[in-house]
């Protein structure tokens, strides 16, 4: 099982003041240091927290893979085009939402997304679409030509929780993680995460990687970024 860390929210502490510190790039090595396996960052079309320098920076950089989400907005797909990560994941984006609230809907975006991912794909990007564990949206994904699919965790953690049946959530992700694998897909799954309710999620057979921001840098307040995720590490592997 591997580990993606998602350093957005230390540039989102940074963009709270608009200065210079915390650094995103410095957490970036930091994990790298600590054993993970990718770095993510999330451009988004405000940019309110990765800045396209910071982008830049972590191209340079990180030692591991960089796996860059993006929306299909245009300007974002060109600048990731210019900058060939290791790794694109298309991604759902509003201008108000908090985080990501769902996962994309490939089904009603299909001919759009899939010229996205032709046009990252012939730029030699690996392409993950992240989308609900859901039977239609993995039949839709698997026809634009990506070869991954990182599940929306949302619906488990938020049932995990607030204590209810998450078993329910919990094997409908184990139930689509076979139906995607045996459709060539690599499973992937993020969103929600946290050091309570990983362990369910890393146990399921035929998941290959975990993305996991908001919780481990939350724990990096106090323990700092090096030990938060390998803490993180341990719980998973």
């Amino acid at each position: 099982m591997k580990l993606g860390v998602n350093i957005d929210h230390i540039a989102t502490v940074r963009q709270a003041r608009r200065t210079f510190e915390p650094d995103p790039v410095q957490a970036a090595t930091e994990s790298e240091k600590a054993g993970c396996d990718s770095i993510v960052c999330h451009l988004r079309k405000d940019r309110r927290h990765i800045s396209d320098k910071d982008l830049e920076l972590l191209k340079k950089t990180v030692r591991t893979k960089l796996n860059m989400e993006v929306s299909i907005d245009p300007e974002i797909v060109d600048i990731a085009a210019r900058t060939v990560p290791d790794q694109a994941t298309l991604v759902p984006e509003k201008r108000m939402e908090l985080t990501t609230e769902g996962g994309l809907d490939v089904c009603a975006g299909f001919d759009k997304i899939k010229h996205v991912v032709g046009t990252l794909t012939g730029k030699g990007i690996e392409v993950s679409l992240f989308i609900d564990p859901d039977p239609d949206q993995i039949e839709a994904s698997g026809e634009t030509g990506a070869k991954i699919v990182e599940f929306h965790t949302g619906r488990y953690a938020e049932a995990f929780h607030a204590g209810e049946q998450y078993e329910k959530e919990l094997d409908v992700i184990v139930n689509m993680t076979e139906l995607a694998r045996n459709k060539g897909l690599v499973v992937c799954a993020g969103h929600g995460l946290t050091y309570a309710n990983v362990a369910l999620i890393a146990g399921i057979k035929g998941i290959e990687e975990l993305n996991i921001g908001h919780s481990i840098i939350s724990r990096a307040l106090f323990s700092g970024v090096y030990e938060a995720v390998k803490e993180m590490l341990e719980l998973i592997k």
